[in-house]
């Protein structure tokens, strides 16, 4: 098998980063083209020692990785506690990428950009600082670069300030910007984005809103279709509602029919009865089909099970909200256990501060999803 993932749950660094790394020395042997390694805080000051490691073990094309929160390893999360989790894969062409925020006279830009790759790259894996990597001004110059490429990966989640975070990149740890890394054509890759939301009500369209403030869905106060719609929910429904609404907006406005999938979600972060807008986490277009959302956790399981249903691969990456686990699913181990319950692969990842993944052919920065990437051998 071209991939191979570990995890150990050592409290001391040295014997984890042993234990995980002679488990893919054994499995796969030495110089993959690309490793990943992901700890949680109680290992985050070993870290720069437990990449040399890595490097000096394995020898991959390239290392990326950092300190999170909680960690992914095959088939179980661990959240809180102390653990190491390495993935490595031979999958042809890859290309290291260490990436800066640059302010400008026109706003920010990225720098750091490599010089021109030698392969046609087919995605990008990317782990992002959020205190100071927009990772929205990269999406604008990728689609420049490199248009339609998928993005997948997450913003770290191990510090809760500017310069606490920690990124490696092969045997330096950086405390900002992104690192990241180009893959070629030598594997096949599918990424997929569970939102974990499924649409109530029925669709509108935006008639009338000013940046994150929607006034009118078809003509009427927006409070006011948000009201109506309640009337005729179920109990089950007001509840999710009452525990958190979203929005979804349609990504691709040419279908005919609007299904779960087709959006890209948002919180409603309040309301302004005096108005009748709704307030939404990003601007809302005039002119776009939304539709409201719920979210609860037996929605999240149902969504994540159906888009991974029928998929195979032989290697796959997680990036799951540091707002999921236990916290929603109340069980340890949720979307880690769904991944290897459908598709059987080694994986690593890592539960993000916003996770990175397209929908509808575009990249986002997402909240409380799932972006899983799946690859399969050529």
């Amino acid at each position: 098998m071209p991939f191979a993932a570990a995890l150990s749950e050592h409290p001391v660094p040295a014997e984890a980063l042993g234990e995980v790394a002679g488990h893919i020395l054994e499995t796969l042997g030495p110089r993959p083209d690309v490793a990943l390694l992901f700890v949680t805080p109680p290992h985050a000051g070993a870290l720069e020692d437990m990449a040399a490691a890595v490097v000096e073990i394995l020898r991959p094309g390239v290392l990326i990785g950092s300190a999170a929160v909680s960690v992914v390893g095959t088939d179980q999360e661990v959240e809180q506690d102390a653990a190491v989790s390495l993935w490595a894969g031979r999958l042809g062409p890859a290309e290291a990428v260490r990436l800066e925020a640059v302010r400008t006279g026109d706003g920010v830009a990225i720098g750091g950009w490599p010089p021109i790759l030698d392969f046609e790259p087919t995605a990008l894996v990317l782990v992002a600082d959020p205190f100071s990597f927009p990772a929205e001004a990269l999406y604008a110059e990728l689609d420049r670069r490199y248009p339609g490429l998928p993005v997948v990966g997450g913003n770290a989640s191990a510090a809760r300030r500017p310069g606490g975070n920690r990124l490696v990149l092969d045997r330096h740890v950086h405390t900002d910007g992104a690192v990241g890394v180009f893959i070629g054509a030598g594997v096949e890759i599918e990424t997929i984005v569970s939102q974990g939301c499924r649409p109530v009500g029925v669709p509108y369209i935006v008639t009338k809103a000013s940046g994150h403030e929607l006034h009118e869905l078809a003509g009427e106060p927006a409070l006011n279709r948000l009201i109506e719609m309640s009337r005729r929910m179920s109990e089950d429904d007001i509840d999710r509602v009452n525990a958190g609404l979203h929005l979804g907006q349609v990504i691709d406005e040419h279908k005919e029919r609007f299904e779960r999938g087709d959006f890209l979600v948002r919180n409603v972060v309040g309301a302004q009865e005096a108005t009748g807008a709704i307030v939404v986490g990003d601007p809302v277009s005039v002119g776009a089909t939304v539709q409201f959302h719920v979210r609860d956790a037996a929605t999240a399981d149902e969504d994540l099970r159906q888009l991974l249903d029928g998929r195979r691969a032989d290697g796959a990456l997680l990036f799951t909200c540091n707002g999921r686990g236990v916290a929603l699913f109340e069980m340890p181990n949720h979307d880690a256990a769904v991944l290897h319950e459908r598709v059987g692969a080694p994986a690593t990842g890592f539960f993000a501060a916003g996770e990175f993944g397209p929908v509808g052919g575009r990249n986002f920065v997402h909240g409380f999803t799932a972006s899983v990437a799946l690859f399969r051998d050529l």
